[in-house]
């Protein structure tokens, strides 16, 4: 199978105009180090991927790193890819959400990853006790006031030290990238949040596209999947199987949307044909003006899936966009 050339977008908020691939394999929540995220890795490269984007709280850092050696290894032999090559992204910790914990976290995560440097290192705009990390965080308990200031000087500190290419954020609203770029003398390159069809984030596109501002989104959650609460809007809509079927196109046209957004996206899979599917039923083929204007727009239901980075309800630490 001949690997598929994926659009790239340049990153201008970077001294070294880095582009990143348009599609990048996601591997959350993975939490634990497993053959099958190191075997999806090896197969993902030989297929075209070549962004990947990851975490130290996803527990998947150790799979990708040993998948990236394997391949960097074999790399005149299979004719692969080298490091300059390749996109990783990782992002830090809330629990290391702390100026003096940052670089510490970087290194931490490279070591891992068993790679010199990463292509982009996102922070979340919250921050917790130092310590073992938890999912939902103990608001009352583990929550601490998010130094911004402090946290980003020491996100610009690791581009000096040729740690990261690029710095960015995740899950950052309108509201709070104002806050930070008050205070930032690089502006994040980045801005990852849950964006699809059923989530369209009217407000933060316009926002980060600003030129003044060159923030490229990513989106993660783009089809709504693990979703608990409710139908599926996105999978199980009406309106987008209407769509699907007049274009012979099923998780596709999801995606397809966000790229005509100027979005990039980060899907998870690890089924060799999804795989597939995601890079080669995307590019050649367009939604329709009565598709974005009629369709899209005006007849699905708005709602996040993930309510924010903690517990429902905590609207003052998680910005609705609409």
């Amino acid at each position: 199978m001949a690997a598929i050339e994926i659009p790239t977008v340049l990153l201008t908020n970077t001294s070294a105009q880095l582009k990143m691939p348009v599609v990048g394999m996601g591997s959350a929540p993975d939490f634990t180090c497993k053959k099958d995220t190191k075997d999806a890795i090896i197969e993902a490269i030989k297929q075209g991927y070549r962004h990947f984007d990851t975490a130290a709280a996803y527990g998947s850092e150790q799979a990708l790193g040993e998948a990236l050696k394997e391949a960097l290894k074999e790399a005149i032999e299979l004719g692969l890819v080298i490091r300059d090559q390749l996109f990783v992204t990782s992002k830090l910790m809330v629990t290391e959400n702390h100026p003096h914990l940052v670089i510490p976290a970087l290194q931490k995560s490279l070591k891992t990853l068993q790679l010199d440097y990463l292509d982009l290192y996102l922070i979340h705009p919250l921050s917790s006790q130092p310590g073992k990390f938890s999912f939902p965080i103990d608001v009352e308990a583990d929550l601490l006031p998010f130094d911004v200031k402090g946290v980003w000087e020491s996100m610009e500190e690791s581009l000096k030290l040729g740690l990261t290419k690029a710095i960015g954020v995740s899950n950052f609203s309108v509201k709070k990238l104002e806050n930070l770029l008050s205070v930032a003398t690089v502006l994040p390159a980045v801005n990852q949040v849950e964006m699809n069809l059923a989530w369209q984030q009217k407000k933060l596109p316009e926002f980060c596209n600003a030129h003044a501002h060159g923030i490229v989104l990513t989106a993660f959650s783009k089809l709504r999947k693990g979703a608990s609460r409710g139908p599926n809007e996105v999978m199980e809509n009406d309106m987008l199987k209407e769509i699907a079927d007049a274009h012979g196109k099923i998780a596709q046209i999801s995606l397809r949307w966000l790229y005509e957004q100027g979005v990039t996206f980060v899907p998870k899979s690890y089924d060799k044909g999804r795989m597939n599917q995601n890079l080669c039923r995307i590019f050649d083929w367009s939604l329709t003006k009565e598709d974005h204007e009629h369709k899209i727009s005006d007849q699905i239901k708005q709602n996040r899936l993930i309510p924010g980075p903690t517990k429902p309800g905590l609207n003052d630490l998680y910005d609705d966009e609409i």
